[in-house]
């Protein structure tokens, strides 16, 4: 597969989103299971996770620790795997998300995740989301701490502005790896932010990259575009998204969300995909 580069590290062009095999409408663990291996026999070598992806309140870490046991099962072949997990969002088992970005409590929370992971040190940690009780300041400089003392060995951050993806980069010390924000057909503002990334030398990981689990079954019927350029290419509408997301800039890396092996091996044939200048612009335009 197309590899791209986060921090020091070459990864697939397209990850595999841990996310809907641990909350709300989840599958059996053995389905989500057979999705990693199914991703990791497409090629697939980025795995995003996060402490916060569970759906009781009694679960923290839940797809963590679904990822590390797939990893474990699958053997030797999963060594070269970047996993990225993340902190400072949390899900009190009400349905919400909250945030907590002090220093002391992200701290705690990567290193609870590296247990779970069953690793010294973290790939990729990303501070999942500001806290606006918190300066960003200091929940980014936890980050920082975290990557000095080797708990992590690269540093990201998520749901970011641009002006938090330069304040970032500033306190790690121009060591920012990557940026993890919402993009896809129907959520453009980030734009701004992946361009910012590109222009940086930064990874750019689009989440819901096709436009989150309720509304990726309408990405053809309401994006007539990408439904046009599938059917030009003989592919599923999924693929021309991904590959669309693939040709804007050489620093971006989705990470589809996926619980069902058959889904992730469609996704996968995205880095494959050579769309042309036209199609592109088309899309870009839609």
């Amino acid at each position: 597969m197309q590899q791209r580069t986060i921090g020091n590290r070459q990864v697939s062009a397209i990850g595999l989103g841990g996310m809907p095999m641990s909350i709300e409408g989840r599958p059996d663990e053995a389905r989500s299971v057979a999705a990693v291996h199914a991703a990791l026999d497409a090629g697939v070598t980025l795995i995003d996770t996060a402490d916060a992806y569970h759906r009781d309140a009694n679960e923290v870490g839940h797809n963590e620790t679904l990822i590390a046991r797939a990893l474990k099962e699958y053997g030797p072949g999963a060594a070269g795997v970047l996993v990225a997990t993340k902190g400072g969002h949390l899900r009190p088992g009400d349905g919400s998300w909250t945030q907590n970005g002090r220093p002391e409590y992200l701290k705690e929370a990567a290193k609870a995740s590296a247990k779970r992971l069953g690793v010294e040190a973290i790939g990729l940690y990303q501070f999942h989301r500001p806290d606006p009780a918190v300066p960003y300041a200091d929940s980014v400089g936890a980050i920082r701490d975290l990557l000095d003392e080797g708990v992590i060995e690269l540093a990201g951050i998520s749901n970011a502005s641009v002006a938090q993806i330069d304040e970032a980069n500033e306190i790690l010390g121009g060591r920012l790896a990557s940026v993890q924000n919402q993009f896809s057909p129907r959520f453009r503002s980030s734009e701004g932010e992946l361009e910012h990334c590109a222009k940086l030398g930064v990874a750019f990981l689009p989440w819901s990259p096709l436009g989150g689990i309720r509304s990726a079954p309408e990405l053809g019927s309401r994006h007539a575009a990408f439904n046009e350029v599938a059917e030009e290419a003989g592919v599923s509408v999924y693929q021309v998204v991904l590959a669309w997301q693939l040709a804007l800039a050489p620093v971006v890396v989705p990470i589809p969300g996926a619980s069902r092996p058959e889904s992730i091996r469609d996704s996968a044939g995205a880095a494959d995909l050579q769309l042309t200048g036209d199609q592109v612009a088309r899309l870009s335009a839609a």
